[in-house]
C-alpha cells in the first residue's frame, strides 16, 4: 500500500515505533496524525515515517518523493 492512499482514520505504525492515526486525506510529503507517544497529541508526521498498516501490519510503500525527503532531512538534521 502506497501513503497517498492512506485515509483519514488509518491506524498506522510510525518509524521511531509509536502508534498514530491519520487525521487527513492529504497525499505528498507531510501527514496530519494524532500520535500516540510519551503523550497523545496532533500534529504534522513526515510520509516518509509512516512504516505500516495496523492491525493488519501491511507494510507502506513510499514514493520517490518522499524518499527524497528523507534523505535530505537526514543529511541536514542527522
Amino acid at each position: 500500500m502506497k501513503t497517498n492512499d492512506l485515509k483519514k482514520g488509518t491506524r498506522v505504525l510510525l518509524r521511531n515505533g509509536w502508534e498514530a492515526t491519520l487525521m487527513d486525506n492529504m497525499k505528498g510529503n507531510r501527514r496530519l496524525a494524532n500520535v500516540e507517544g510519551y503523550v497523545t497529541e496532533m500534529g504534522s508526521v513526515y510520509s516518509h515515517d509512516v512504516m505500516a498498516v495496523l492491525p493488519s501490519g501491511e507494510r507502506v510503500e513510499h514514493t520517490p518523493a518522499q524518499l527524497a525527503c528523507r534523505e535530505m532531512n537526514q543529511r541536514f538534521f542527522g
